[in-house]
C-alpha cells in the first residue's frame, strides 16, 4: 500500500469518458469521480452512479471491451491495474483502420 492511500484511502479516481460513451446515457458527464482500487473497482462504481455503463465498457469474461483501451495515469491498463488515489482514468475508444 503506498503512502498516498493510506494518508487518503478513500480519493476518488477521475474518469474521463469518451462522448459517445457518455451519450448513450443522456445526462450522464464526461467526466466524474469514481472509487476503486483497482480498474474493476472503479468501472463497478461506475455502474452504481451510471446504470448500465459497466455492459458498454466490459465484455463478458469480465473483460475490456475490444474496442476500448482503458489508460490509468497515462499507461494503458487491465482490469487488474491498481488505481492510485487521484489518478486521472481515460476511457478511449480503439483507433483502427488502414
Amino acid at each position: 500500500m503506498t503512502a498516498d492511500r493510506e494518508a487518503n484511502p478513500g480519493a476518488p479516481a477521475v474518469v474521463h469518458l469518451p462522448r459517445s460513451l457518455a451519450a448513450l446515457f443522456p445526462g450522464a458527464p464526461r467526466r466524474l469521480e469514481a472509487r476503486g482500487a483497482s480498474v474493476t473497482d472503479v468501472v463497478d462504481d461506475l455502474e452504481r452512479q451510471i446504470p448500465g455503463i459497466r455492459n458498454r465498457i466490459l465484455e463478458a469474461g469480465p473483460a475490456i471491451r475490444t474496442h476500448l483501451n482503458i489508460f490509468v495515469a497515462g499507461q494503458r491498463a487491465s482490469l487488474a491495474t491498481t488505481v492510485p488515489p487521484g489518478a486521472d482514468v481515460h476511457v478511449i475508444p480503439a483507433v483502427s483502420g488502414g
